[in-house]
């Protein structure tokens, strides 16, 4: 962790919104020690709920984020999710039980506003961190070296705030992304759901925990809304208008067949959303760059809008602090785009599929999908349409390839004392792990670079092994080292979002990744300046 003193105005970070995506950035720079602003337009959190979901691996960010021990508060796991035809026979079953590959429930329910507040109180108790509300972004000028944002507070007032690095986490209609040269590319993939969230009096189980009707008439959607809530989401039916389906009375009709009545819950909202899929074509202008909604709007059927953006904030935080640590060139912020934009097009792609099968409302055509579907067992892998797998394709990731840009997976471990899933017991921060101890295959230059970027040296043992104090971790339940050997692995350098840098066969080989993570951050780019986001082939590497 660095300290750092700045002047009244200044920060090293200013963050321009302050939902889950802008408060997780601020929250891992602060917890690097890195002073940061929030502003946000708004005088008071938004109370209603928005996004519902979010998956392991973003669990697994939360943690890093230091509120691991408040999930099992702040969500509910979601066990289960099926896909209904409107008899209710079963089109699709998702079994979501159990650990998903980061350690963590494969789906958690949770309620944005408790989310957000626990974020927030995060933030807040960061004495390197600083909460502005109701200051609204005005103006901006940047040069080479900083950007000057002006803000008016809600008295009218204006305020310069200086930094570094500005990062707009702003939403759909960003202040941040008017300052840069970018566009937004669209897929034209546009359908209107009502959202009517609820809360019922009494405390009930429901199965599935998640449901998807996939009936004609009205295609709808009822899932949980985190502890104690349930969302319904009604499909606009061709010929209806959005202003007669966005009614009171509207929500109350379209939720009585569920049992739902005022006696029965309290109507917390009501809106009609326009689904979309969209991403910026430049998520970084020099000191500028895009977070979230900023940068990437999706449709929400695969639940990875609010997920995906927690991944933004992940992947921008770790090389924001190596830049501004001194440990890479600037010119490693270029990876950002490349890396989330092309994560970000698999996850809307994978949206806009389940769309087209869901959003059916022609009856002929509902009776041959669900003939389809239920003849192929309501087996997800039969029925729904191959997508490429989300891997990191191009960016901060070894030469080599071998097993770069796949997401680690998250075991056990007991080291220094500490027996917990991995990220909680090492910290965040680079992993380079090995079957031996890397200290005796790393030279005494590659040591100190690691050790300057904050690196964990681990040396995975097998259970019941004595493991050295300072690096030694021994694997609990031999998840790590069966899986090196099935894969004829010798270690691996993972990077602070739990992304593989690499993976090596030879404990020599280790020492080459460590070299060529050193040049990649040391490179500088051939002209600074806009980055613009191309298209991604993504391809298949190993997972660790």
């Amino acid at each position: 962790m660095h300290q750092h003193t700045r002047a009244p105005g200044r920060s090293d970070v200013l963050v321009i919104g302050a939902g889950p995506v802008g408060l997780t950035t601020a929250l891992f720079l602060a917890r690097d020690g890195w002073r940061v602003t929030v502003l946000e337009r708004w005088p008071t959190p938004y109370p209603l709920p928005r996004a519902v979901h979010f998956d392991d691996e973003v669990a697994r960010l939360l943690a890093d984020a230091g509120l691991g021990d408040r999930l099992a508060a702040l969500s509910e796991p979601a066990d289960s999710y099926e896909w209904r035809t409107a008899d209710g026979a079963t089109l699709l079953h998702f079994d979501w039980s159990g650990a998903g590959p980061s350690g963590w429930p494969r789906a958690n329910m949770t309620y944005q506003p408790d989310l957000e507040r626990t974020l927030a109180e995060a933030v807040e108790a960061r004495p390197e961190a600083t909460i502005l509300r109701g200051y609204d972004a005005v103006d901006l000028v940047r040069n080479e070296r900083d950007v000057t944002v002006t803000a008016q507070d809600s008295d009218g007032r204006q305020h310069r705030l200086t930094a570094g690095w500005v990062v707009g986490a702003d939403g759909a209609n960003s202040f941040v992304r008017k300052h840069m040269p970018t566009r937004m590319t669209d897929l034209g993939f546009f359908y209107d759901w009502l959202i009517v969230d609820v809360r019922p009096h009494s405390p009930r189980a429901w199965h599935p925990v998640n449901l998807q009707m996939c009936d004609p008439a009205r295609p709808t959607t009822v899932v949980s809304g985190g502890p104690g809530r349930r969302r319904w989401e009604f499909m606009r039916m061709p010929g209806e208008s959005v202003e007669e389906l966005n009614t009171e009375a509207a929500a109350w009709r379209l939720i009585a067949p569920f049992g739902q009545n005022p006696d029965t819950c309290t109507l917390e909202r009501h809106a009609v959303y326009t689904f979309q899929a969209q991403w910026a074509d430049t998520w970084r202008s020099g000191r500028l760059l895009l977070a979230g909604d900023a940068a990437h709007l999706m449709p929400p059927f695969a639940g990875q809008g609010m997920c995906s953006g927690i991944r933004d904030a992940a992947n921008l935080t770790f090389k924001l602090d190596l830049v501004l640590r001194g440990a890479a060139d600037p010119a490693v912020l270029d990876t950002y785009g490349t890396e989330r934009a092309a994560h970000v097009q698999h996850a809307i792609g994978m949206s806009i599929e389940l769309g087209k099968v869901i959003c059916v409302t022609d009856p002929g055509e509902a009776a041959r999908r669900d003939a389809f579907m239920i003849g192929n067992d309501a087996d997800p892998e039969r029925v729904l349409p191959p997508l490429p797998p989300p891997l990191l394709a191009d960016g901060l990731l070894s030469r080599d390839r071998l097993g770069a840009g796949r997401l680690s997976r998250q075991g056990r471990v007991c080291h220094q004392g500490r027996t917990g899933l991995l990220n909680d017991v090492v910290g965040r921060g680079f992993v380079v792990a090995s079957t031996t101890d890397p200290r005796t295959v790393l030279s005494a230059r590659q040591l100190t670079f690691l050790e300057r970027i904050g690196a964990h040296l681990l040396h995975l043992v097998p259970p019941g092994t004595q493991a050295d104090d300072q690096v030694g971790a021994v694997d609990v339940d031999g998840f790590y080292v069966s899986h090196f050997t099935e894969d004829g692995l010798a270690g691996a350098v993972v990077r602070p979002d739990h992304y593989l840098f690499g993976t090596a066969a030879t404990p020599d080989g280790l020492g080459r990744l460590v070299d060529d993570l050193q040049e990649q951050l040391n490179a500088p780019s051939a002209a600074p300046g806009d980055t613009a986001v191309t298209t991604p082939v993504l391809t298949l590497g190993s997972a660790w």
